[in-house]
């Protein structure tokens, strides 16, 4: 009984993170951070809409972990391109790459180890709401460093391409 509860839990957050991804970036594509020069860097200790580098960091991690120990100790994705779902491990938040792209919003890159070796570059976005972070959106921008997408801007707005 207990593993067909686990089971249905595990196709209910896979199907809800599958949605998620597919209903697609339009609403933060405006101004995405992924390595544009004129992102806004938020200094290590700089305050930024209350929020700081370190701030984000640990919001980060923090919803990395208590994702994977509710999944049985994987951060899982939904991959669209090869329509799987994939176990994936922590390996490493840029720090650096931390950015605020608006008034609440806030972008966060992260590495990530698949079960089958391969490396994952996740792109997060995070929006301030009453002093907490909630991660808002998730994709995957690298599979084994080859991008899957880029960034342009136009007019001061970022697009994905």
């Amino acid at each position: 009984m207990f593993e067909k509860t686990k089971t249905f839990g595990l196709l209910v957050v896979i199907t809800a993170v599958a949605f998620a991804l597919l209903s697609g970036p339009a609403i933060y594509a405006q101004e995405h951070p992924e390595h544009p020069t004129k992102a806004k860097k938020v200094p290590s200790e700089t305050k930024v809409s209350t929020v700081t580098v370190d701030q984000m960091a640990a919001a980060m991690t923090a919803y990395i972990s208590s994702d994977s120990e509710l999944k049985g100790g994987f951060f899982l994705c939904y991959d669209a391109s090869a329509k799987k779902p994939l176990q994936l491990t922590l390996d490493k938040v840029h720090k650096e790459r931390l950015s605020q792209v608006g008034d609440n919003l806030f972008f966060a890159c992260s590495d990530f180890k698949s079960a089958s070796g391969k490396m994952y570059d996740l792109d997060f976005f995070m929006e301030s709401k009453d002093g907490q972070l909630a991660v808002t959106e998730i994709m995957i921008h690298k599979e084994d460093g080859k991008a899957r997408y880029s960034w342009f801007e136009k007019d001061g707005v970022w697009d994905r391409k």
